[in-house]
């Protein structure tokens, strides 16, 4: 508003100058057409209007809710992209599609989550029935299995769709309120450890496709870590508290960790440090020898039955031939409560917080202070209080990680829960075992959406544009463009009924459209059209198309569709490649 009114007191002095020097009227009546341009914009700013006396009008603030933004057409190209990588993966692995309400009855989302429970999104709908937006996709899942009485399925089902959670977005990073996760479920019972293999080789499948560089599979089992937790001394109630202040080893560093155990969680400082010499550890299969040799650890049915577990897990991912990506990582926890059993991150080099190196998250168990200390993180500040609005803390994005691309676990009891709290009366339920994986896709854009743009990928899927030449033959046009779409071109045309040649070519090169197919009266005569095949470069960062003195190929008219889907170009257009 304020460039506004500037621009106004230097759009009045310069008419009035013009006035006063009789300069040229069209002079004049541009800068009077631009100085009332500029009072218009200010009173739609201010909600004033001369047509209402200067009465203010409430003004609208056009924006996205927090946590939430629109996708333009060439980003949705990208997504698109994306979504069929993963679907495709998906649907190789024998895995069948599912949709469930992106809203529940709030009690089938209470006490899912642990610590995360205050992050869903509350509703109460018209009819006074108390509601939630979906946090995840998989307690819905397990809620359909429960009220479909699947409790001797085998199945495997994947969804894609939109959940939501009341976090401080990181929107650059993919961290939002709103965005889509990808699941793959396999529910039944199975042999030991088969199925979850199955989703670890599924994980880096799809990893490897998207092209999201370097990517480790962080694995951990929640039997491992609630046996070294009983074996160092943490009290019953304190396991889920202590496992979630545990699954930030990956963003903080351990004197944290400790800090929020001890001092936030009530934990004794000497439990704590015992704590650290375990989850310390990382590696591959000989971490599992390191473990075994632990007297103590194999002393808890817990903790070696998890050992047992992952020692069957390590021979069956050589046999899919992944374990070069895997991390055994006992620092891994997961938060959410309803993990049982293998549980699993996906990260790649923009997953740490830029500075922080998770390989020095324990370069220190000592409280004491040391000769090159970490940076000290910027506090975050306090967002400005509207009303009706609660105190909600800024991120500093700058200091923020992409996180996890994917991840998942082994949840055995979910769905017995449901069945059990359906029955009532404490009533003992049948349990459906089940292992999934989300993929979060908004995070996995925000990787791969910098890297399309800079090797000039395409933002439209329009392969050929249909022109003449001369005289607008629209009807001509109108024919070959169907033809070419009845064979499966994606094709498009100028709505003009007699265009200019010129014309025609810049919207099919808005479009990047390969092949502009050029129709003559003379050719159309003799059966022919004429293709001409268009590329595009990057130069100096921009993508720009490629000049060329060929004038086009001369193709029969009954040959076109064949001639097409010959070339190279058509060929490779799947894959989404600069052209």
């Amino acid at each position: 508003m304020d460039l506004i009114q500037v621009e106004i007191a230097q759009q009045t002095t310069l008419f009035n100058d013009l006035r006063k020097q009789q300069a040229d009227a069209s002079a004049v009546d541009e800068v009077k057409k631009k100085l009332g341009e500029l009072k218009r914009a200010l009173a739609a700013l201010t909600g004033e209007s001369s047509k209402d006396g200067g009465k203010k009008k409430e003004r609208i603030l056009l924006k996205t809710p927090k946590g939430t933004r629109d996708y333009g057409p060439s980003e949705m190209h990208c997504r698109e992209h994306i979504e069929r990588i993963v679907k495709d993966v998906f649907t190789t692995y024998g895995g069948s599609c599912l949709d469930t309400p992106v809203f529940e009855r709030k009690e089938i989302l209470a006490g899912k989550y642990g610590e995360d429970a205050k992050l869903i999104f509350d509703l109460k709908d018209q009819g006074g029935e108390e509601l939630a937006l979906r946090y995840d996709h998989t307690v819905p899942l397990a809620r359909y299995f429960a009220m479909n009485g699947a409790l001797n399925t085998q199945a495997k089902l994947w969804q894609v769709g939109k959940v939501y959670r009341r976090d401080n977005p990181v929107m650059s990073k993919g961290r939002m309120r709103e965005f889509t996760q990808a699941d793959f479920d396999i529910a039944g019972i199975f042999d030991t450890m088969i199925p979850d293999a199955e989703i670890i080789s599924l994980v880096c499948t799809i990893m490897t496709k998207l092209e999201v560089g370097d990517f480790t599979i962080k694995l951990n089992h929640r039997k491992i870590l609630d046996g070294i937790f009983e074996v160092c001394g943490v009290p019953q109630e304190k396991i889920r508290t202590i496992s979630s202040a545990v699954d930030k080893l990956d963003k903080m560093p351990w004197a944290d960790v400790k800090k929020e155990m001890t001092e936030e969680k009530g934990l004794d400082s000497a439990v704590a440090d015992r704590i650290g010499e375990y989850v310390k550890h990382k590696g591959g299969p000989p971490l599992l020898d390191l473990l075994q040799a632990d007297a103590a650890l194999m002393a808890n049915p817990s903790a070696k039955a998890g050992i047992e577990e992952m020692g069957l897990l390590f021979k069956y991912l050589e046999a899919y031939s992944v374990v070069d990506k895997i991390s055994f990582d006992m620092s891994l926890a997961r938060g959410l409560d309803y993990y049982t059993g293998i549980i699993y991150e996906a990260i790649t080099e923009a997953s740490a917080p830029p500075g922080f190196n998770a390989a020095n998250a324990f370069a220190s168990t000592s409280d004491a202070p040391q000769p090159t200390p970490a940076p000290t993180p910027t506090p975050k500040k306090k967002a400005k209080k509207t009303d009706g609005q609660e105190d909600e803390e800024e991120v500093d994005e700058s200091k923020v990680g992409v996180g996890s691309v994917a991840a998942g676990g082994r949840y055995d009891n979910l769905v017995g829960m449901f069945t059990a709290a359906a029955a009532g009366g404490g009533k003992k339920a049948a349990q459906l075992p089940c292992i999934g994986v989300s993929i979060g896709m908004d995070r996995i854009f925000a990787i791969v959406w910098p890297r399309w743009v800079e090797r000039g990928m395409r933002s439209k899927d329009t392969m050929a544009y249909v022109m003449a030449a001369g005289d607008g033959l629209l009807t001509e046009r109108v024919r070959l463009v169907q033809e070419l779409r009845a064979a499966g071109i994606k094709t498009d045309f100028l709505f003009k009924n007699k265009p200019k040649l010129p014309a025609q070519f810049a919207a099919g090169e808005k479009d990047e459209a390969p092949f502009a197919v050029i129709l003559g009266g003379d050719e159309l005569k003799e059966g022919l059209v004429t293709v001409k095949e268009q590329r595009w470069e990057i130069v100096d960062g921009e993508k720009r198309k490629v000049q060329s003195a060929d004038q086009g190929t001369k193709v029969k008219r009954s040959e076109l569709i064949s001639w097409i889907k010959s070339t190279p170009t058509y060929q490779g257009w799947a894959t989404g490649k600069l052209l």
